[in-house]
């Protein structure tokens, strides 16, 4: 029981704190209980469960653009433009230099890219590869099925213009003078 009168109450007289016909004075709440210790291996108060934690491990995507960087290898990849935007230099120069490896390097580049493979200079992935993943693979079909597609038209046609009947023969005779 205490022994303390609420205010302005007078003389002191023992409040029941059972008693709810009497106003009583306010109480603070309890202090937050400790959590208790975690178990050996067990993850950290407030810490994700294992396998839980989002995040962990991944690479923070790059400032450049998966798109961009598609664009570049494909248009002007033999010159080596999608190496220098993604800050590799040296093969940039290298790349340019042989012509994008006479094409075979600047084909692998543009296949580089639309698997996710290429990277910046920092090693982090490209921004905006999942958005835009599927679409580039379409494009990127269809560009090489009509490229081939005009090629061998354009084949067929060169080899129209040529006609063996009006072939010029010329026959030189060994001569002794």
């Amino acid at each position: 029981m205490s022994t303390t009168p609420p205010e302005g109450t007078g003389p002191a007289e023992p409040v029941d704190p059972t008693d709810l016909s009497k106003p009583q004075p306010p109480v603070a709440p309890p202090p937050p209980a400790a959590p208790p210790a975690p178990a050996y291996g067990a993850p950290a108060y407030g810490a994700p469960a294992y396998g839980d934690q989002s995040g962990y491990g991944v690479a923070a995507e790059s400032g450049k653009s998966f798109v961009a960087t598609w664009l570049l290898a494909w248009f002007l990849g033999v010159l080596g433009v999608d190496r220098f935007y993604l800050g590799k230099v040296g093969t940039g120069i290298l790349k340019l230099v042989t012509c994008g490896g006479l094409g075979i390097w600047a084909l692998v580049d543009i296949i580089l890219v639309l698997a996710g493979v290429q990277r910046d200079k920092a090693g982090r992935p490209l921004a905006g590869y999942e958005q835009h993943k599927k679409l580039a693979w379409i494009i990127t079909a269809i560009g090489f099925v009509l490229g081939f597609a005009g090629s061998a038209a354009n084949q067929a046609t060169i080899t129209e213009q040529f006609d063996t009947s009006s072939a010029v023969v010329v026959v030189v005779e060994d001569v002794a003078i």
